[in-house]
């Protein structure tokens, strides 16, 4: 299981309503989808050979990129190469990574290489290949504005390009989180996760680096900063809330849950019940994998045979208060399960605390075409469909906007290949690539031929 930061667009913030033109001249679309992550980016590839479905798909940025500030040269995909833009899908697709390696005269040292994960930079570039293919994708097309007339959806970029479609897809992801207790010390020497690579040289030429963060991307950078600190002398700390540096949970039985019929379970429950499985289930994909925990005690050991490092590690410890100081950073901290108040001073601070997600304010004209829930979340339906009573339903779909109703799998990659077959069998009306409906040995709820029957003696 993974997680990826999901299908980005930038929002226009500068949003002033005006009434909806008239664009005759323009051409009706079947689909227009915003934001180009790995999800919109798949459904790109799978919708390409159909011929019945028109479909254009607008990101901001000018090239694709996938969390570049994390592709570390070791780090690799926590899921297998199927996982990939479309084979649970189709595996016959041109467009799968296999293809790539083939295409790209990189096949046969894959398959040397025995492993099923990819380096999380092949899979970028794999991403980057497909992109680069597609008539459908537009670049350089940030949306300002997305209104409805009597037909179909008017979507206008910041340059004033219009699109029209009968359909939305929105894959706009999310963004970089930090505590707000903290974002005042962000700069030149503390940064998100999101952007260690461009700073890491800056932070390397300073005393001290403290990381904030328990999952996977603070693991690699705290391993990767570990890895060169003789050649720097700095000191290394990692502070995390989390009670331990828990391992993401990856056996067998529980990758089932990675499945359409929990998904399917998981809708059926009630949303008091779904929220507190979510906090329960953190450790099946926002934990460490149990390969690099592994590799970080090794290289602490073997240093630790050598005379040490200058290295502190602290679980159960939440950041407080964040100063900027002399020195650098003071970070004010409270140890949970003791109760104490502590401080740490720091010359550089790399938050690894996940990704946060807001609603697109291009939203607004249409925001009662949209169902929304007591939080303002988007309400999704089986299709992915977050359609109003105001519409005539599947008009309006979303990608990885659903953890809270269909389950932690929404950013999982080897779900978003059945993600896409859903949705692009709401908008065609048919199976154009098989759509599961049943993978896993296990039940998730009463099976039927268990249940009482109404009346029946107890």
């Amino acid at each position: 299981m993974t997680t990826t930061q999901g299908d980005i667009a930038e929002p226009i913030h500068d949003f002033v309503a005006e009434p909806v033109r008239d664009f005759v001249t323009e051409p009706v679309r079947d689909f227009v989808a915003v934001g180009l992550g790995p999800f919109n980016l798949g459904l790109a590839a799978l919708t390409d050979p159909v011929e019945d479905l028109d479909g254009i798909f607008l990101e901001a940025r000018s090239s694709f990129e996938w969390h570049p500030g994390m592709l570390l040269a070791d780090a690799t995909l926590q899921v297998p190469f199927l996982a990939d833009l479309v084979s649970m899908a189709d595996p016959t697709s041109r467009w799968s990574f296999l293809n790539h390696l083939k295409q790209t005269g990189r096949l046969y040292p894959f398959y040397i290489r025995e492993s099923f994960y990819p380096l999380r930079k092949e899979y970028s570039d794999y991403c980057r290949w497909v992109a680069e293919q597609l008539d459908s994708v537009h670049f350089d097309s940030p949306v300002a504005r997305i209104e409805h007339d009597s037909t179909s959806y008017v979507v206008t970029t910041g340059s004033g390009q219009v699109h029209r479609g009968r359909r939305l897809v929105l894959g706009t992801g999310t963004q970089p989180w930090v505590p707000e207790v903290a974002r005042g010390v962000l700069g030149e020497n503390a940064c998100h996760s999101a952007d260690y690579l461009a700073r890491k040289a800056a932070l390397q030429r300073l005393e001290s680096i403290t990381i904030v963060g328990s999952g996977q991307s603070a693991a690699e950078i705290y391993l990767d900063l570990l890895a060169e600190i003789d050649d720097h002398s700095y000191a290394l700390n990692w502070v995390t809330r989390s009670p331990r540096f828990f391992p993401m949970e990856y056996t067998k039985l529980t990758l089932e849950m990675t499945s359409p019929e929990y998904t399917a379970y998981f809708q059926s429950l009630p949303a008091e019940t779904r929220e507190s499985l979510l906090r329960e289930q953190r450790a099946l994909y926002k934990g460490i994998s149990s390969e690099l925990i592994d590799r970080i005690h090794d290289e602490l050991y073997r240093r630790e045979v050598e005379g040490g490092t200058a290295t502190t590690l602290v679980t159960n410890t939440a950041v407080t208060g964040a100063e900027r100081t002399e020195a650098g950073i003071r970070l004010d901290l409270h140890h949970v399960e003791q109760d104490e108040d502590f401080s740490l001073e720091t010359g550089g601070v790399v938050f690894a605390t996940g990704y946060g997600r807001e609603v697109p304010e291009f939203l607004a004209p249409i925001r009662e075409r949209i169902t929304w829930d007591d939080h303002g979340r988007f309400v999704a339906s089986p299709t992915y469909a977050i359609d109003s009573e105001l519409t005539s339903g599947n008009e309006i779909f979303v990608q990885n906007a659903e953890e809270h109703t269909h389950g932690f799998v929404a950013p999982d990659l080897g779900m978003g290949a059945h993600r896409n077959s859903v949705i692009i069998a709401a908008m065609t009306g048919r199976e154009v690539y098989p759509v599961e409906k049943r993978i896993a040995f296990q039940e998730f709820g009463v099976p039927d031929h268990l249940r009482r029957t109404q009346g029946a003696d107890r």
